[in-house]
């Protein structure tokens, strides 16, 4: 079991930028595959990026690619996704998410992820 927390979200104008930070709480949860998703109102969840539990694999959806940058700090237990030259499309609530793998898993769905944050909403203003 591994609780994670969102935190960085706020409200920035579109070019802005902004780092999130997603904290897990187990020990373990290095050897955990994770990702960052998003949900903005009156849509469906959508995969963001996503990173293999050494940081070996890397994936972003391709609105994001280019702009936005998935890390992670194993001796931290912390998820990042570093933000910039935000547009207001990017407004959502991001999500952090995570399940135990092997080395070399990753993935864009959400249905893979077994352990979900609560969110930080990120609005971005024109």
């Amino acid at each position: 079991q591994v609780q994670l927390v969102e935190s960085g979200g706020g409200l920035v104008q579109a070019g802005d930028s902004l780092r999130l930070s997603c904290s897990a709480s187990s020990p373990n949860a290095s050897n955990y595959a994770m990702a960052w998703f998003r949900q903005a109102p009156g849509k469906e969840r959508e995969f963001v990026a996503a990173i293999s539990w050494r940081g070996a694999g890397i994936k972003y959806a391709v609105s994001v690619k280019g702009r936005f940058t998935i890390s992670r700090d194993n001796f931290k237990n912390t998820l990042y996704l570093q933000m910039n030259s935000l547009k207001p499309d990017d407004t959502a609530v991001y999500t952090c998410a995570a399940r135990p793998a092997g080395i070399w898993f990753i993935s864009v769905s959400s249905g893979a992820f077994e352990f979900w944050g609560p969110g930080t909403q990120v609005t971005v203003s024109s």
